[in-house]
């Protein structure tokens, strides 16, 4: 399992110097880009619902899927304190989503599996997302392009409500 990158806090990085002054259209992109990303949450957090499950719950069995084999890993992964991850991996449990299983190389620690049931709601939810994502792209990669150039112009992307 690789280690969890920790993200960079806004406090790191207000200690670098600028390498130019800030324009409007770097404000705007920010902003756009901010804007494109909560309205994929949102198109995520309804297609977990569909699926009966909350969205934070769709947002544990997918980081277990992706190598969060711990509670305190899970946690991280989800940017919560390791008691609050238990909870969810209790509420898992209860619905059958999430088995506890003892690890073969340390008897101390607990490792999270996904049940059958689970494995099947995520595929479909993955799936329905590859979908959104592919689509996605397009609008995106013009803009974190522009992002990246730090002071380049994107293409005009319009700008598209999510189904």
């Amino acid at each position: 399992i690789r280690p969890i990158a920790r993200p960079h806090r806004p406090r790191d990085m207000a200690r670098k110097p600028r390498q130019k002054p800030l324009t409007a259209r770097d404000y705007q992109m920010l902003a756009e880009f901010r804007y494109q990303l909560r309205q994929f949450l949102l198109f995520s957090e309804k297609a977990a619902r569909a699926t009966g499950l909350a969205p934070r719950h769709h947002q544990a069995l997918l980081a277990i899927k992706g190598g969060a084999g711990t509670v305190g890993e899970l946690a991280a992964r989800l940017g919560i304190q390791p008691n609050s991850a238990a909870s969810v991996v209790n509420r898992l449990a209860a619905a059958m989503l999430v088995r506890r299983k003892p690890d073969l190389q340390d008897r101390r620690r607990i490792r999270l599996a996904l049940s059958p049931a689970a494995e099947r709601r995520l595929e479909d939810l993955t799936l329905v997302h590859r979908t959104e994502l592919k689509r996605l792209a397009a609008l995106w990669e013009p803009l974190l392009k522009a992002l990246a150039d730090s002071g380049g112009r994107p293409a005009a992307a319009p700008r598209r409500r999510l189904r």
